[in-house]
């Protein structure tokens, strides 16, 4: 879970990943047109050059990927490679499909899995710098312009804590001997 935009994982290398820290370096992201035209390019926005740490499930399936990749493939730095070869932006939504097929649960579009990461952060309620800092955004603006739909309306928590907040006395006599506003002279006219 880490969620980084198609192309920054299709760039991916092992070397990329601290497996004793937790901590993934995301530097470059990958250009695709086709098998003969592609190339490691800088990913969209500076700070979408970023490090975030990952958890330990996924280190765990990320260190038994590795394992089963470097059996059948030697020295393959590419993460998301299964054939040697970098993954095209059309494999890994056609290995989604078919492994929702056979999971038997609705198929999402790839991108929605960056959006699920945001949502899950947001639901456990994490920072909004810390996801913008993980999501590669350059802007806080980005951020919560595209996810600021799914923060809990925390306005009763809000009343509820400024409850008993400021205590005060109410007035017995009025102390204003002068006032413009009609609605008020009326008041204090009322106090007295």
């Amino acid at each position: 879970m880490t969620g980084m935009r198609i192309g920054e994982a299709a760039a991916l290398e092992w070397s990329d990943i601290d497996f004793d820290t937790g901590l993934l370096s995301i530097t470059k992201t990958l250009y695709y047109k086709s098998m003969d035209d592609y190339k490691f390019v800088e990913p969209k926005t500076q700070a979408s050059i970023r490090t975030i740490y990952i958890d330990a499930y996924t280190i765990n399936e990320l260190k038994a990927w590795r394992e089963v990749q470097q059996k059948v493939l030697k020295n393959c730095n590419l993460v998301l490679s299964y054939n040697g070869i970098l993954t095209s932006k059309h494999t890994l939504p056609r290995a989604l499909e078919k492994l929702a097929g056979l999971a038997g649960v609705h198929r999402i579009k790839i991108y929605a899995l960056r959006h699920s990461h945001a949502s899950l952060l947001i639901s456990m309620g994490e920072n909004p710098l810390l996801i913008k800092e993980r999501l590669g955004h350059e802007k806080i603006q980005t951020t919560l312009g595209t996810y600021g739909h799914l923060y809990p309306n925390t306005n009763i928590e809000v009343a509820k804590r400024l409850t008993g907040v400021l205590t005060y006395t109410s007035a017995s006599h009025s102390i204003a001997d002068y006032t413009s506003n009609q609605h008020t002279a009326v008041y204090h006219r009322e106090v007295e």
